[in-house]
């Protein structure tokens, strides 16, 4: 069997390779785990269960909260909710357990299992690991030890969690966004009310798309993987700024008031500055994955700030962050983590904080983004190589090396094997672009040439 756990939960396809047998047997391995892990001693644990709106996460919730009681969890049902929300109210409720429903910014097929533990931060690999141990060896076979009577988790549903995380994002924005009209895309996912709500209450004019979720239109067109609605929505209606989540809110992407992206580097490029300026930056230093634009890399070095990059995935920067103390890190794709006030990338947080800055300055979105400029960026996925021997071959290497004295300081060269297929990605960043494309197409050649 291979591995359950990808780097962001259990995913698949729902009722297909996520069924509900699945998700209930896995919660009742989860409970046995952490039990033994001595997470429960001492007193009656208790679990906070969330979901996307996906038709398939009303199923899948009924089935992770019976598995919970039935191991003896007593479950809050929090009902759809951001998945930082779920990690939020994980850690202020003193729950022993969060889990999310949600395969965030994929179609509405698809959906996932994520577990928190206490205090709402991502389960350790070892954990996740031993709980995908226990499943398989009592899937086989050996029965559960199951609690009776008053021994029974007991269920009931959390209303207050929405006002309780709505309060929280409330409590954290550093200034007031008056004055300001901004269009929100909710990709008719879990923040379809959480995100108007709370934006609103920050006191800005706010007009909403994505934001009538059916349980079948996640994501569908619309949402931080599908920009085009909002940069007319952001024209059309004369806004400030336009601000997209993904299907479980943990994402943000944004538009200025001409209708340009303004991604997750920017974004972080904008955050950083406004955290030095009040001294929230911790060690003047922002964390980013390898992926990131070299723009974003000269625009800190310029403004005198560190970089640190990590391997591609959240997970990686938010372990460097709690490691070394960082206050801010993310992704070109919009998972950007504010460690002081979440322990998960949270869309609408980032949202609120970049219009805050705007409000703040009285600058545009534009003009605050305009701190880093975003070179051109040629990405080519080679297909059917050895992607194992890319770190090994010396003609690769030494087209690599040709390629980064051709680019000199003002441009960058990444060869990466993919994660899930039989491929390798070649990056390359130039200050012009047909020239970053010759030179990621010749790249592409060596590599089809020399792994192929």
């Amino acid at each position: 069997m291979g591995r359950l756990f990808g780097t962001d939960g259990v995913r698949g396809v729902a009722n297909a390779d996520l069924t509900a047998e699945l998700a209930l047997g896995l919660s009742v391995a989860a409970a046995h785990v952490l039990a033994e892990a001595g997470t429960f001693e001492g007193h009656r644990p208790t679990a906070v269960v969330g979901r996307d709106p996906r038709a398939s996460g009303e199923f899948l919730e009924a089935a992770v909260v019976a598995g919970l009681a039935s191991a003896g969890v007593d479950v809050l049902r929090v009902g759809v909710l951001p998945t930082p929300a779920v990690a939020h109210l994980t850690g202020v409720l003193g729950a022993d357990l969060g889990v999310m429903l949600s395969a965030s910014h994929n179609a509405m097929p698809d959906n996932g299992i994520k577990f928190f533990a206490r205090g709402g931060h991502k389960l350790a690999d070892e954990l996740e690991d031993k709980i995908e141990a226990v499943y398989e060896e009592h899937r086989t076979g050996a029965p559960w030890e199951r609690p009776t009577g008053a021994g029974v988790g007991r269920v009931r549903d959390f209303g207050e969690g929405f006002e309780t995380y709505v309060a929280h994002l409330m409590s954290v924005l550093p200034n007031r966004l008056d004055g300001l009209k901004i269009v929100l895309d909710e990709a008719h996912g879990a923040a379809a009310r959480v995100s108007p709500e709370a934006f609103s209450r920050a006191g800005a004019q706010v007009v909403t798309i994505g934001a009538e979720p059916d349980g079948l239109n996640i994501n569908d067109g619309c949402g931080s993987t599908h920009l085009d609605l909002l940069k007319a929505a952001v024209v059309e209606h004369g806004a400030d700024l336009g601000i997209a989540h993904d299907g479980d809110a943990d994402r943000c992407l944004a538009v200025d008031a001409s209708g340009n992206e303004v991604d997750g580097d920017q974004i972080l490029a904008v955050l950083a500055l406004a955290m030095r300026e009040v001294g929230t930056l911790r060690g003047d230093t922002v964390v980013a994955t390898v992926m990131s634009n070299l723009g974003f890399k000269l625009a800190m070095e310029r403004e005198g700030l560190n970089l640190v990059q990590t391997a591609v995935g959240d997970r990686y920067v938010l372990e460097s962050m709690k490691d070394n103390g960082y206050a801010l890190g993310g992704e070109q794709s919009g998972h950007v983590i504010v460690l002081d006030h979440a322990t998960t990338g949270d869309g609408t947080l980032t949202g609120l904080m970049l219009a805050a800055r705007v409000a703040a300055t009285g600058k545009s979105l534009a003009d605050l983004a305009g701190v880093m400029e975003r070179l051109p960026q040629i990405l080519i996925n080679v297909k059917d190589v050895d992607k194992s021997r890319v770190n090994t071959s010396g003609e690769l290497a030494a087209a690599v090396a040709d390629a980064e004295r051709e680019l000199g300081s003002t441009g960058r060269v990444l060869l990466r094997p993919s994660g899930t297929e039989p491929l390798v990605r070649v990056m390359v960043e130039a200050a012009d672009i047909e020239q970053a494309r010759a030179v990621a197409q010749r790249l592409a050649d060596v590599v089809k040439s020399a792994l192929g």
